[in-house]
């Protein structure tokens, strides 16, 4: 199904220098949009007095008003407003008050990556669009409520009819609050492309964690909540980091010298600030801040010990440890998958759970999440083999790291078209493998 999204949304871009306006106007002049600029703070709040934005992009270091303070402001006159914030890692704390105090929709680091930026873009404007239909229809239940409180309790067609119409109206909102999480946990995906950025392309850990920890939730069969918080916290575990100079993402932890050590402990709970101003993001900030805890009590940030540490920190920490040993993340040297799972078995009383470690071990002997693996229910096809309706059974990533497609979209003509160019312009010839649900006409001819 593809994305909603306003038909003529109205952006307005902030920014003191001339360049970046016009490079930010340049990426942005084909897309459908309404687009006005500004050069200060100042003049974009009398501007949003004359007229309604849709989305605001400003930069973070400004003359006068800043961007966290113009933000911050924004969401006090216009909330529904999306604010998007323009920042260098060395900004980190401009970030964290953008985010306390303007409730931002997100941060876009510089340099920034023009399809990443556009999709960013698109995405707000879609969780914006999402948000404005559930409000609409709790508002349409509301009238609907009282209109049948108002009803003859004699009438019985006419109840029958109207609890037709609001349970329509109930299965519409359930579908807009399903689309509502999907749009954070796509969110999340987002982000955790934009943390691999700062790894080189074969010591990049996230998807892998996503994978495993994805993995243990089916196999066990966590719930859907606990299961969505899990792959979310997942995904942006590593967020804290972002600030981290090149030296301290590259050097294995236990090769730190005192002061990378020190910094290296701060980074869940600068991963958790980060999360705590979203709320939906409140439960899977608290399990990044807890994810290097140790069952003896010897870990991080609090020394919670035992059945104290949340039970999805204690399952995160063992898929983190796993798949950031086979990367040399942790020690000097990469650790064979074997290895990894003996070190997992040995630590198991010390700094695992000894029950969930053993869930875990099974889960890696027996379904082995980390490398790839054969699906009979799952088709992997080169992009001219795409068809309009097929489903992606897994996220598409460029060659780049960046996310193209996530799991779960459903691909159109024009979306295959767009691949098809997309991977033209990838250089030194590479193609992709889309992993699709093979239809049920298919799995039925490929039983017989």
């Amino acid at each position: 199904m593809a994305e909603s999204l306003p038909s003529n949304a109205s952006l307005l871009l902030v920014d003191d220098e001339e360049n970046i306006l016009r490079s930010l106007q340049r990426i942005l002049r084909k897309e459908p949009y309404d687009i006005r600029a500004v050069a200060s703070g100042e003049e974009a709040l009398a501007l949003l007095n004359e007229q309604r934005f849709d989305l605001v992009i400003s930069d973070a270091r400004m003359p006068g008003m800043d961007g966290p303070t113009l933000l911050s402001e924004i969401k006090k006159k216009w909330p529904w407003c999306i604010r998007i914030l323009l920042t260098g890692y060395a900004d980190i704390n401009s970030t964290i008050k953008a985010i306390n105090d303007g409730q931002i929709y997100r941060y876009i680091s510089k340099p920034w990556d023009d399809e990443e930026l556009k999709l960013v873009i698109r995405q707000a404007l879609a969780f914006q669009y999402s948000e404005r239909r559930r409000l609409a229809l709790e508002k349409l239940t509301r009238k609907q409520n009282k209109e049948l409180q108002a009803l003859n309790a004699g009438l019985e067609e006419k109840v029958q009819a109207r609890t037709e119409e609001l349970k329509e109206t109930a299965d519409m909102l359930d579908a807009a609050y399903t689309e509502l999480k999907q749009s954070y946990v796509t969110t999340t995906e987002v982000f955790s492309t934009l943390i691999n950025k700062r790894l080189p392309a074969n010591r990049q850990p996230n998807a892998k964690v996503i994978g495993l920890v994805k993995a243990y939730a089916e196999y066990h069969q966590l719930d859907e909540d606990l299961s969505r918080n899990l792959y979310m916290a997942a995904a942006l575990y590593n967020l804290g980091k972002l600030s981290w100079p090149d030296e301290l993402f590259k050097a294995p932890s236990d090769l730190l010298t005192k002061e990378q050590r020190l910094e290296f402990l701060k980074y869940p709970v600068n991963s958790e600030q980060l999360l705590m101003a979203l709320e939906p993001l409140k439960e899977t900030a608290r399990i990044i801040r807890h994810h290097q805890e140790k069952w003896n009590g010897y870990g991080v940030p609090e020394r919670l010990e035992g059945t104290e540490i949340p039970l999805a920190s204690r399952i995160l920490r063992l898929a983190v440890d796993f798949i950031e040993l086979q990367y040399g993340l942790i020690l000097e040297r990469r650790v064979s998958r074997d290895n990894a799972l003996k070190l997992i078995k040995r630590y198991r009383e010390r700094l695992y759970d000894p029950e969930i470690a053993d869930r875990f071990l099974e889960v890696c002997i027996e379904v082995a999440p980390d490398v790839e693996h054969e699906d009979p229910d799952i088709a992997a096809l080169d992009t001219l083999r795409l068809k309009a309706g097929m489903v992606l059974a897994r996220n598409l990533y460029a060659a780049s790291g960046m996310l193209l497609l996530n799991e779960g979209k459903e691909l159109t003509s024009l979306l295959i078209d767009k691949l098809v160019a997309f991977e033209k312009g990838e250089p030194d010839g590479t193609h992709y493998t889309v992993y699709v649900h093979r239809p049920a006409e298919e799995e039925t001819e490929t039983a017989s």
